[in-house]
C-alpha cells in the first residue's frame, strides 16, 4: 500500500515531508521543529525515523528537538557520518533500507554536496531529492563538479516517469524565469508557471518537460553547442544560473 504523504513548509522556502502507513510515521529531512511537531499533533503521529538526504543545517537542524521529543531514530548516509546528527542507522547507496514495510532505494545524488543521497519509494512513487533534482531546477554544486551532478541528475531521470519528485526548497520564481529565459518557447514549462501545479511534490514527467536541466538534449542548439555532449551542456546552464 503507497504510504500517506504530506508536504510541510518551514523556515523561509525549505520543504520537510512526512510519510505515514500502519506501520508508523516517518520524515525527510528536518529543517525546523514546530511546523513538524504542528503537523504531527495534528494528525495524531507519532515519529518513528527521520532520513536524512545531506549534512546542511537546513536540512538537520531539527534533529536534536524532534529525537528529544519523540525518541525517532536517524537515518542518513554512511559517507556522511561524520558531518550529520548522530546515526541509529548508515545507509549506502545501492543497498536498499525497509521503511515502514517499503524497500526503499538509496541514490547517490553528489553534486551539490559530496555524499547527499536522495529516497525512492518505489510503492509510494516518491522520491526525496532535497537539493539534487529541484522543482525547476537543481542544487547548486557547492562540493562536487558539474560532472558529478548530471551523473546523480541522468540516475534520477531513469526512475519511473510518474515518481513524484520530492525537492528540498520552494525555489519556483527564480527557476520558472531561468528557465523562460533559456526555454522562451516552451509552452508546458508557461502552462506550469501559470497553472495551480504546487512547486513540489510534481511527477518526473512534468520535470522532464519544464526543466531546462532535464532538457539539456532540446536545448543544446539553442545555446549554440552542437557537438557539445550532455554533461557539457549542463554544465554550461549551471553557469549560467549561477550568473542569472
Amino acid at each position: 500500500m503507497p504510504l500517506e504523504l504530506v508536504t510541510l513548509r518551514c523556515l523561509r522556502d525549505n520543504y520537510a515531508y512526512l510519510l505515514h502507513g500502519d506501520a508508523g510515521t516517518v520524515l525527510i529531512d528536518a529543517p525546523e521543529a514546530g511546523p513538524i511537531q504542528t503537523a504531527l499533533r495534528e494528525r495524531g503521529w507519532g515519529l518513528d525515523a527521520i532520513l536524512l538526504t545531506h549534512h546542511h543545517a537546513d536540512h538537520t537542524d531539527a534533529v536534536a528537538p524532534l529525537v528529544q521529543a519523540t525518541g525517532a531514530r536517524v537515518i542518513g548516509a554512511a559517507s556522511d557520518a561524520h558531518r550529520l546528527p548522530p546515526l541509529d542507522t548508515r545507509v549506502t547507496p545501492g543497498e536498499p533500507v525497509e521503511v515502514l514495510g517499503e524497500q526503499v532505494s538509496v541514490i547517490d545524488v553528489s553534486g551539490h554536496t559530496v555524499g547527499h543521497i536522495a529516497f525512492h519509494f518505489p510503492e509510494t512513487a516518491a522520491a526525496f531529492t532535497a537539493d539534487s533534482l529541484m522543482a525547476l531546477g537543481c542544487g547548486r554544486l557547492f562540493e562536487g563538479d558539474a560532472a558529478m551532478m548530471w551523473d546523480s541528475l541522468t540516475r534520477l531521470n531513469a526512475l519511473p516517469k510518474d515518481t513524484l519528485i520530492c525537492s528540498g526548497h520552494d525555489y519556483c520564481a527564480a527557476n520558472g524565469a531561468f528557465a523562460l529565459s533559456v526555454d522562451p518557447d516552451n509552452q508546458a514549462l508557461k502552462d506550469r508557471l501559470a497553472g495551480d501545479l504546487p512547486c513540489s511534490p510534481v511527477p518526473l514527467t512534468t520535470e522532464r518537460e519544464t526543466n531546462p536541466f532535464l532538457r539539456v538534449a532540446q536545448l543544446r542548439d539553442s545555446l549554440g553547442m552542437a557537438g557539445a555532449t550532455d554533461a557539457q551542456v549542463f554544465a554550461r546552464l549551471r553557469q549560467m544560473k549561477d550568473a542569472f
